[in-house]
């Protein structure tokens, strides 16, 4: 097995709104994301929201966006989510960077405090793309199915459930 190619990194603008705020970095080597803090403190009761500072602002070159994702650990210890997960930055954005979040846990109020990791910032390549208006569109195997169209959950409504048999296996007739 060969070794992964690896590619230069992409250079990033970036300015610190609060100079005490650190320079986002990976926690660990490969990590997809680098970890935002916030500059504020705050509390949020159960089911309350806010609007976080991370104190930075950034540049990022055309071609790329950001996107702020949230942190596994909150969500599983606090029941911290954002509001409007993945939040996108575009390339054109210079404003400082904010984290919406909101405490899911249905009895414990949640703290943070300035520098408290918040959520992680993921840089990607997006693609331009240009719309062209059909009358319709090709087929494919899935078509219109969306929204829980291939079953996997043992609700009510699960024909893929339905489908199983004891043996654990789908009867595939006429599929």
């Amino acid at each position: 097995m060969s070794a992964p190619v690896s590619q230069a990194p992409v250079d990033i603008l970036i300015r610190r709104i609060d100079p005490a705020v650190p320079i986002p970095a990976r926690a660990h080597p490969g990590d997809a994301g680098v970890d935002l803090v916030t500059t504020a403190a705050a509390e949020l009761a159960p089911g309350e929201r806010t609007v976080l500072p991370t104190g930075v602002s950034i540049a990022l070159p055309d071609g790329y966006a950001a996107f702020v994702h949230p942190r596994s650990g909150l969500a599983a210890r606090c029941g911290v989510a954002m509001v409007n997960a993945p939040g996108t930055i575009d390339a054109g954005y210079r404003g400082e960077i904010k984290v919406i979040v909101i405490n899911l846990d249905p009895r414990e109020t949640v703290r943070f405090q300035p520098f408290d990791r918040i959520a992680q910032l993921v840089v990607q390549r997006v693609e331009t793309v240009r719309f062209h208006e059909v009358a319709e569109l090709p087929g494919s195997a899935r078509a219109t199915g969306g929204f829980g169209s291939t079953g996997g959950h043992a609700g009510a409504h699960n024909t893929y459930a339905a489908a199983v048999g004891p043996g654990g296996t789908a009867d595939r007739k006429g599929q």
